[in-house]
């Protein structure tokens, strides 16, 4: 059996602590985009912000941008696609759904490409980037925070440029759902590993799964287990590392904030990295860079780094 082990790289990064921050890696970088602290009036005054920060080694932080152009937001789509950092829609925090569509070559010059895109109104989506298209899944309209109708997807769509999205498939097997940090393209598949539905006016409870999904085409899906040995949840987060895929942390209404972290070969079988050294959260900011799994940041607001390495 594999065994890695976390190394804190930090407690208290340049950046003020936030959950929901964009997470790529980019020319070498760690890239931390925007983020959500309501508590925090000075570098959060309207909830969410537009910074962009960046690292060589999630030690020492660079401000690239103070405020991008575009609006702040957390949890949006985030991924790397044709040498440029690409954010999908946003969130409702600004009284509206965000469905605008930016990229950049360097981090500071930013371009709008789309807005609206035709799949909106929705947030909470899930955003891959595979076979040199972008790929979008799911998520839901929030009226408790922008107005309209109310709305759970279970959808696909996908486009090469950003301006030009077609929707792939519809009504799809999974039930409905978003709330999934991160993003897992694995044996040439994308998969969706749980996650759920925020609460509306009509659908008061919050929906949480622990299911496994994968497509290689995004119309033909197959379920390759019902229930995972790792508790539903939501706001957690998915990566790619080391041949295996990952779920760690996230939010379940039974234990509320997790530090489980769990891998897996084939989406059936999973395993638990035993002793998570750093403290429950949601909605963190996760990097596979240099040889190791980083988790930075979330909803336990504080600007710490680790990272997981394999030793043996």
């Amino acid at each position: 059996m594999s065994k890695y082990s976390w190394k804190q790289v930090t407690d208290n990064t340049e950046f003020a602590p936030r959950d929901g921050g964009g997470a790529l890696v980019f020319k070498d970088r760690l890239w931390m985009l925007g983020g959500w602290n309501p508590e925090d009036k000075v570098f959060f005054p309207k909830v969410c912000n537009s910074e962009v920060w960046s690292s060589k080694d999630g030690s020492t932080w660079k401000l690239e941008l103070k405020a991008a152009p575009w609006e702040g937001r957390h949890c949006a789509g985030y991924v790397v696609h044709q040498d440029k950092m690409w954010i999908v829609g946003g969130d409702p925090n600004q009284g509206h759904h965000q469905s605008d569509i930016w990229n950049s070559a360097d981090g500071v010059r930013w371009e709008k490409v789309c807005d609206p895109a035709p799949w909106g109104p929705r947030v909470l989506k899930y955003v891959v980037a595979f076979h040199d298209k972008i790929w979008i899944m799911g998520g839901q309209t929030l009226p408790p925070f922008a107005p309209g109708e109310e709305i759970f997807y279970s959808d696909v769509w996908n486009t090469s440029d950003g301006v030009r999205w077609e929707k792939v498939a519809d009504h799809l097997p999974w039930a409905p759902r978003g709330l999934i940090g991160g993003s897992v393209v694995f044996q040439d598949r994308i998969w969706i590993l749980g996650g759920g539905t925020y609460d509306t006016p009509k659908r008061p409870g919050r929906i949480f799964y622990n299911d496994v999904w994968s497509t290689a085409d995004g119309v033909n899906w197959k379920q390759h287990v019902a229930a995972a040995p790792w508790a539903p949840r939501q706001f957690h987060e998915v990566a790619a590392f080391d041949g295996r895929m990952w779920v760690l942390e996230g939010y379940n209404p039974d234990s509320g904030n997790r530090n489980d972290v769990w891998y897996s070969e084939d989406g059936v079988e999973w395993t638990e990295v035993p002793g998570t050294p750093w403290e429950p959260r949601h909605a963190a900011s996760v990097y596979v860079h240099d040889n190791a799994l980083w988790m930075v940041a979330g909803n336990n607001m504080t600007s710490d780094v680790w990272k997981l390495t394999r030793v043996s």
